[in-house]
């Protein structure tokens, strides 16, 4: 019963699965860039400090944290809908670890989101310009492997 609901709601499984993750994916660029200018360009307790932190609460509260439980959400019933991954492949096991990293990832920034709020940051600009760039590493890895599937 419950593989034959999986079976006919899978297109629209997959089409929330990939609209959640282009929510999520936005904002995993979008934060680690906040967190350059906030670094380099307000003071801790300035006007534009607290002007940062409103917008990086919201940002991952009502936008980044949603489309993340939301890809989970959906992307779980996809594993579980019979058919749709052979985990004798490699794939799927490129993907799952790319996917906990990005969810790794999302734990660190919003820990960092508190750092800022709390008043205690201790990393530069340049660190979170680093950091700014897994989530495109991990975008690429779970594209390839889900698309083209070479493993």
């Amino acid at each position: 019963m419950l593989d034959d609901l999986l079976l006919n709601a899978y297109p629209w499984i997959k089409a929330f699965h990939i609209i959640s993750i282009v929510a999520w994916m936005a904002g995993m660029f979008y934060l680690p860039r906040l967190f350059v200018y906030h670094v380099e360009r307000a003071p801790a307790g300035s006007e534009m400090d607290l002007t940062f932190q409103v917008m990086e609460r919201k940002l991952l509260r009502l936008i980044i944290n949603p489309a993340m439980i939301a890809a989970w959400v959906f992307g779980l019933m996809l594993v579980f809908t019979p058919g749709v991954v052979d985990w004798s492949s490699g794939w799927p096991w490129v993907k799952a670890a790319s996917v906990l990293t990005m969810s790794w990832l999302h734990g660190w920034l919003s820990a960092r989101r508190r750092d800022f709020a709390a008043g205690r940051n201790t990393r530069s600009g340049r660190t979170y310009r680093l950091m700014n760039e897994v989530p495109t590493v991990l975008m690429v890895l779970i594209v390839i492997s889900v698309v083209v599937r070479p493993f």
